[in-house]
């Protein structure tokens, strides 16, 4: 075989094996993680990732003990391997990368380490295929300069795409987590705990909820990595929920995803915390519980709520009794808003359902759909108005034309503002709801001006105001006294 047939035999090889490398490049470049779950076969392939990842690794850096060792006379002949051990580690790299794509891609990642990681694997291919091609091109006794510094690259490569692994799968200071202090200390680094919000220590929330967030929840919500768009790291992320909608329904734990996905089975899918953390204890749910349930408030005091400091409450064993439902009355009750009913649920998937069982109310959540639902969205439930007893327009497009539509809603107990942008005029047009019991009007331009007609719905047990151009300690009309929450 001449020399010439062999290099272009090598370079067809090397152009062959350099084409998945640039696919690989261009997935991250146009479909990048992006906190969205797919299809299920890609995180099934995906995930193992884990199992083929340490492949390459271990075979890149048997590359150098290779060249080094192989500088002996007697053992010379171990650098001959060097160029087919580059080969194997080179296509490992690619398979690990791909499967790192469709990992993160489809199972719900996003964050600043997640997109180093995958940036440094797709790399630390390439830099294998580069020294590669080098070693087999001179696939001499003294491979050149170039060579050389190329594998120090990929050594350096593979060190730092491993930490920002490591701190994916173990958290940030997975390193210095439990560093003796003296180490610590002689290398300048801080004994502190890690960093939270700067809400007021001495508040429920920081005092009580935000630390079991900080110890079992960082990992996967934090500032760095955000699994499903939902960071915990600071309040007002926790508040503004991932990518499902939120997470925390002020005043209502039952119906709050982040508590129903702590309380779940261990074994079932939606579990949390993951990754084999274990559960909660029983005193930390009860925290959230309570802190959920007295209305979410960053601002409550650390000893406001009840049991909170000597753990739950005592149990109460009572008899339970539940009523029994009449399939055919519930029918009838149901009748009359059937057929509107279900041409919107085609609609608006999953928007609107029953209360219950047994009743004919409705249940409306805007928020799953956010800003794609706007002012003419809700103007066509208008014939189910009457029916809703509980909306949640929060984060949706929805402006203070939508003002007299809600107010039709004369049986509203719930209403849900927050991360909107409704001005006064919104609570000024609602002075009829007259069963109203809760509204949140959290992060939106509201002002004092409309706390007059807030204080005159008269079956108003609560009114979220944080963030908003309430200020807190404001003269309220006796009215409002106790209830507006911040």
């Amino acid at each position: 075989m001449t020399v010439g047939h062999r290099v272009s035999r090598q370079l067809r090889w090397g152009l062959l094996v350099l084409a998945p490398i640039l696919i690989v490049f261009v997935l991250l470049i146009f479909f990048p993680p992006d906190g969205n779950e797919r299809a299920q076969w890609a995180q099934f392939i995906g995930r193992f990732h884990l199992l083929v990842v340490h492949f390459p690794i271990a075979l890149f850096l048997l590359v150098p003990v290779l060249e080094l060792a192989g500088r002996t006379s007697r053992i010379s002949y171990l650098r001959l391997s060097a160029g087919f051990v580059l080969g194997l580690a080179t296509i490992g790299a690619i398979v690990a990368a791909m499967l790192g794509w469709c990992l993160a891609r489809s199972g719900g990642y996003s964050g600043p380490i997640l997109t180093q990681h995958m940036w440094g694997g797709v790399s630390l291919a390439a830099m294998c295929w580069l020294c590669w091609m080098l070693r087999v091109r001179e696939n001499g006794p003294e491979p050149g300069l170039l060579y050389a510094v190329a594998l120090a690259t990929g050594v350096v490569l593979v060190a730092w795409t491993g930490y920002r692994g490591g701190q994916l799968s173990q958290g940030e200071d997975h390193l210095t987590e439990y560093m003796p202090l003296r180490l610590r200390h002689s290398l300048g680094l801080s004994d502190a705990a890690p960093a939270m919000s700067s809400i007021a220590a001495n508040t429920f929330y920081a005092a009580r909820v935000e630390p079991i967030f900080a110890a079992r929840c960082f990992t996967c919500h934090g500032r760095q990595k955000h699994k499903a768009n939902l960071r915990l790291d600071t309040y007002s992320s926790l508040m503004r929920g991932g990518k499902n909608g939120l997470v925390v329904r002020t005043g209502n734990a039952q119906a709050s995803e982040l508590f129903r996905r702590i309380t779940l089975p261990r074994d079932h899918d939606d579990f949390m915390p993951k990754g084999g953390k274990g559960p909660l204890s029983a005193g930390q749910v009860k925290l959230i519980e309570l802190w959920i349930a007295a209305g979410a408030s960053p601002t409550l005091p650390a000893g406001a709520i009840q049991y909170a400091s000597a753990g739950p409450p005592p149990t109460v064993v009572a008899e339970v009794t539940f009523d029994e439902i009449d399939p055919a009355a519930v029918a009838r009750l149901r009748a009359q808003a059937a057929p509107e009913l279900a041409q919107l649920q085609k609609k608006f998937p999953n928007v609107l359902e029953y209360e219950s069982r047994g009743s004919a109310d409705l249940l409306l959540n805007a928020s799953i759909l956010g800003s794609k639902f706007g002012d003419s969205d809700l103007a066509l439930l208008s014939p189910l108005a009457e029916h809703i007893t509980v909306a949640d327009f929060s984060r949706t497009a929805i402006t203070d034309r939508s003002a007299t539509a809600i107010a039709a809603m004369k049986r509203l107990r719930v209403l849900r503002l927050m991360h909107t942008g409704i001005t006064d005029a919104m609570p000024q047009g609602l002075g009829s709801l007259n069963q109203l019991e809760s509204m949140s009007l959290f992060d939106t331009p509201v002002t004092p001006a409309a706390l007059p007609t807030i204080a005159r719905l008269p079956k108003l047990a609560h009114c979220y105001v944080g963030q908003t151009a309430i200020p807190a300690g404001i003269s309220v009309p006796n009215a409002l006294t106790g209830k507006l929450i911040f």
